[in-house]
């Protein structure tokens, strides 16, 4: 699993590189399509990114008009992170991206097969999760 999950990785890794992105612009690019405007510092624990590695990500973000970020005016240490019409619109370029890769990676199963393995994957997924959807931490 380690090894085709790193193949994957590295496969999408590549065609984000073509673009300028890493991984982790794409993570907080989704993460903000799914969950809305975010505080930065609520933005970083949710994706468990280091709070200075957030700022420099948001920052790249910004700079290339995929994300708006704009301070509370009560409280000016708050920072609220919103996607951009760019960045929906990049994001469901790299989403396409991410769905050929995938299609790549499980070219050997038939549909049958897929199905399962969604299923199963899907399965122990939810066995490491709390409750609360958050990781659960190793024993």
């Amino acid at each position: 699993m380690t090894r085709t999950g790193k193949a994957a990785r590295s496969r999408l890794a590549e065609r984000l590189a073509e673009r300028g992105l890493r991984l982790r612009h794409m993570a907080v690019l989704a993460a903000l399509a799914d969950f809305g405007p975010h505080v930065q510092r609520e933005l970083a624990t949710r994706l468990a990114i280091d709070r200075s590695d957030i700022v420099k990500i948001i920052d790249e973000l910004g700079a290339a008009g995929l994300a708006d970020r704009a301070r509370d005016v009560t409280d000016r240490r708050r920072v609220t992170v919103t996607l951009s019409a760019e960045g929906r619109a990049l994001l469901d370029r790299l989403q396409a991206d991410a769905t050929a890769v995938q299609d790549d990676v499980l070219a050997p199963l038939n549909a049958r097969e897929r199905a399962r393995l969604t299923v199963l994957l899907t399965r122990v997924h939810r066995h490491l999760q709390n409750d609360d959807g958050a990781q659960r931490p190793s024993r």
